[in-house]
């Protein structure tokens, strides 16, 4: 599957993306900030990470008019999603696939 044709598509991979990024921010930069004294790692993947995170939540928006999700059912789960580790990895596989086979 070619991840930029659909708007689905981009949004699981800024998912992907983002959902890494935390992970490397809360596993492994923030514990070489405040365990060893390298903060460069922090303020390198902190600016990835926020734009990151700006990209999936305008793009969820996005996604959530065009599917025409009600926003009490899917949307504010899949926002939620990407302030929580492994978040964006689980809606992926739960909402997102599931949008993109269907196309709903």
């Amino acid at each position: 599957m070619n991840y930029l044709k659909t708007n689905v598509g981009r949004l699981r991979l800024i998912g992907l993306l983002e959902g890494i990024s935390l992970l490397i921010l809360i596993f492994l930069a923030v514990p070489l900030k405040y365990g060893f004294d390298y903060p460069d790692l922090v303020k390198t993947m902190g600016p990835i990470h926020g734009a990151l995170f700006l990209l999936f939540i305008f793009n969820t928006l996005s996604v959530g008019v065009d599917q025409q999700w009600k926003f009490s059912k899917t949307t504010w789960k899949v926002l939620i999603a990407c302030m929580v580790p492994f978040g964006t990895f689980y809606i992926d596989k739960t909402i997102l696939s599931k949008t993109e086979e269907h196309k709903v």
